[in-house]
This record gives C-alpha cells, structure tokens and sequence, in this order.
C-alpha cells in the first residue's frame, strides 16, 4: 500500500528498522520518529503494530529495541548463516592460534558488514562487533575485498565515495597504490586505520578456486597489537584459512 507522499508502507518499516545499530540498540518512538523521519503519530502506530508481532520489543522505561522475531527470521535463512556456518572451523583455528579479534566479513551496499567475530579476554581495542557496518576504505578487511572485485564496481566505489581520492595510507601510498599492492600480494595489512596502535590484516575469500576472475565474496581478518610478536605469521594463517574455506564452499569435482 501506497502512501500519498509515494513511499510504501514497506519504506517506512524498513527505516524504522534501520535507525537501530551497534550504538543506537534502544531508542525512544520519539528518537525513530526523528530518525527515520516518519511523522510521531504514525510511527506509534507502527511500533505498537511491530512489537506485537516481536518484530520490535518495548522496554520497561518506554524505549523500543529489535526483537527476538526478527533475529530468529534472519537466523533461518540469511546467506550469511551458511557462510558463517562453513568458516567456523577455520575462524576457531586462527583464534586458537592468535588469542586476538578474528572476524569474517562480507560486501553489502558499498559497505563492509561483519558477519562473525570471536574474541579473547585481553584482545586489543577494536571497533569491529558483530553486524558492525563499515566504508570498505577504512579497514583492511574491506580493502582486502575491493580489490578483488571487478573494476565497474572499484569505480563506482570511487564515484559514490568522492573522499576515498584523498585517502593515504601510511605504509602503502595512496588508495589505488594501496590496492595494486593487495591484488599483487593476495593480503591487506594496515597499521593504525581506526584505533593507534593496533594492525589490522585480511585476506579475501573467492568464489572460486582457481581462474583470473575470481572474485572475494567474503574476508578473514585480524585485529592483533602493532608489536604483536606473530606478526610474521598472521597473513600465512589467514590464507590457509581462506583457501579452507574456498574449498569448503567450493570443492573440486572429484576425479573421474
């Protein structure tokens, strides 16, 4: 159903939807009112509507969070599910090995989207959580995907993120050195992009096994100290760990 402004009833419940994140994980009807600018009477209307499917949950002090139902849709059948699902294994041996952040990625929309992240206790600071969105310029797990995607899609990164022109990065150069460098070595390593003092390294995962046009679906990376004393050792990790995973969700034809 159509709204007289153009928008569907559709646009408004997915903007209700996308005001929460990592920050924002309660909001008042006021706060999404504002935020995904629909008028307070209406989004009333449609937070009572939501909740009492559980699509949204009402808290005790009047604030509104995502619901159990609406994770338990995504968990079910999300392409994600089964990524994640297949790395599992490989992400558990790199974090047996490392004691840091280790994290699975994907593209969504021009982002970097966390599908997955283990921890330890003293692992260093990082910003990167679980559904966690990022611009694939600022981390290494999203820079370790672009450059392997194909070019109309390089560049109409470039196009929608005039910035990333001006971006240097300070052991690679500028933004199309830094992906020449990627492509040629297969990893991305970057020192101090979001928090001083940490490195973070990632390695795509293809969609393939072997060809020239492959193309990274996925990443796995790293967020371990600029002194980490494994320094030498992470990226040979993390590219036996995605050509795992590229064979588990690939595999050979067997021989004949």
């Amino acid at each position: 159903m159509k709204h007289p402004s153009g928008e569907t009833l559709l646009d408004r419940i997915l903007r209700i939807l996308s005001a929460f994140d990592a920050r924002r994980r309660q909001l008042s009807v006021a706060e999404l009112s504002r935020l995904a600018d629909i008028p307070l009477a209406t989004t009333y209307r449609l937070v009572t509507q939501l909740s009492t499917e559980d699509i949204l949950t009402r808290y005790p002090d009047g604030t509104v969070g995502l619901g159990m139902r609406l994770w338990e849709l995504v968990a079910r059948s999300s392409p994600a599910v089964s990524l994640r699902t297949a790395a599992m294994p490989f992400l558990d041996d790199v974090q047996a090995i490392f004691r840091q952040h280790t994290q699975l990625s994907v593209l969504d929309n021009h982002e970097v989207l966390v599908v997955e992240r283990l921890s330890s206790r003293n692992s260093v600071v990082n910003q990167a959580t679980v559904a966690t969105r990022m611009p694939l310029h600022t981390v290494s797990m999203g820079l370790a995907q672009l450059a392997f995607q194909p070019g109309y899609i390089v560049e109409e990164y470039f196009t929608t993120h005039p910035e990333v022109a001006d971006m240097n990065y300070p052991t690679t150069g500028d933004i199309h050195t830094t992906l020449t460098k990627i492509r040629r070595e297969g990893y991305a390593m970057l020192d101090g992009m979001l928090d001083d003092g940490t490195t973070g390294a990632a390695v795509p995962v293809f969609n393939t096994l072997t060809g020239r046009n492959r193309v990274a679906i996925a990443a796995i990376s790293v967020v371990v100290p600029e002194d980490f004393e494994q320094r030498s050792a992470v990226i040979p990790v993390l590219m036996a760990a995605s050509r795992g995973l590229s064979r588990a969700l690939h595999p050979l034809p067997e021989p004949t």
